[in-house]
């Protein structure tokens, strides 16, 4: 079987998007699974963080689902959303869209460069749900917002809250950032523990000044990722609760793979946060997958060139920004 391929990322949290619009795969939810597993293992020159699948939609203009590299899928992805929102844009010429996710109905839009040269698109990400019971969380607790949690760290403070991927946030030193507390804490609560029973995603905040933030993040069925834009997004959330900012406060959110700007809506009849930053094209691909020797062929690549040197330059400015800083 051979399959149509885009590598793409948003703030080099990468992915392989393969369109099924016209009609899906012919292979069953765990040969799915299966596949992601397989097609996202890194080596020197293949691999990604996950697999975005666009798929035809019977209420919105389409629908995305994202697995991670270890197979499992995620309900929600917001730096996936903006390279699926930017596929679907320039497919049905639309500059507004709404995409299907497994929980929510989200609002995409086309928006000006974030740096010359780099496509940009705005993302809804919501719900934002505080409940333990959404994450899910085995406690007796209803909410944990700026909470210690002993059994995780003794002078840490905790906010978690699902938007709607679990996450626990915490803002953090120079200091801490330069320790392995996040690594430590990253693996507990998602391997066997009696408090997190599907994981969680965990993030360190460093506030950096009035309007930006740096945040590093442990995905839940990835690892240590460049960016993740779900917990970006709950980070500046989070930020806007512990630095008492304004309810409708943009926020210019650094990370190891680039910088996104995060427009923060906590409003008396509804809390979300629009997700803004680049979704940038790697190359093209053919792969040629055998399910059943569990064998895939990695074809010949038709490079966007210029969309990488663009985006080598963003992170360059944005590396500049940071060491100022």
């Amino acid at each position: 079987m051979d399959i149509q391929v885009i590598k793409v990322h948003g703030s080099n949290n990468d992915f392989y998007l393969i369109d099924e619009m016209n009609g899906n795969l012919p292979i069953t939810e765990e040969e799915r699974s299966a596949l992601s597993v397989a097609v996202c293992r890194r080596t020197k020159e293949e691999g990604a963080d996950g697999i975005l699948f666009v798929q035809a939609s019977s209420t919105c203009d389409a629908k995305m689902r994202i697995f991670n590299s270890d197979g499992t899928e995620a309900s929600m992805c917001g730096n996936g959303l903006r390279c699926v929102g930017r596929y679907v844009s320039e497919k049905l010429g639309k500059d507004q869209l709404v995409i299907e996710t497994m929980k929510a109905d989200l609002a995409v839009r086309k928006e000006a460069e974030i740096f010359p040269d780099i496509p940009t698109y705005r993302v809804e990400i919501s719900p934002v749900l505080k409940s333990t019971k959404a994450l899910p969380m085995n406690t007796d607790m209803g909410e944990i917002i700026h909470e210690r949690l002993p059994f995780l760290d003794d002078e840490l403070i905790f906010t978690a809250l699902s938007v709607p991927n679990p996450h626990l946030i915490s803002i953090v030193g120079k200091e801490v950032l330069a320790t392995d507390k996040q690594e430590r804490i990253a693996k507990y609560v998602n391997g066997e523990n009696e408090w997190f029973p599907d994981g969680v995603n965990v993030s360190f905040i460093n506030v950096m000044g009035d309007q930006s933030i740096f945040v590093r993040t442990y995905e839940r069925g990835v690892g240590f990722t460049n960016a993740c834009g779900t917990a970006m997004s709950a980070s500046s959330l989070v930020t806007k609760w512990e630095e008492n900012l304004e309810d409708e406060v943009l926020l210019d959110v650094y990370n190891p793979g680039g910088m996104v700007k995060c427009h923060v809506h906590d409003l008396p009849e509804k809390t979300w946060i629009d997700l803004i930053g680049n979704a940038t094209y790697e190359y093209k691909q053919t792969l040629t997958v055998d399910l059943e020797a569990k064998k895939i062929h990695f074809g010949e690549r038709e490079s966007f060139e210029n969309e990488t040197k663009a985006y080598d330059a963003f992170v360059s400015h944005v590396k500049n920004i940071i060491e100022a800083i």
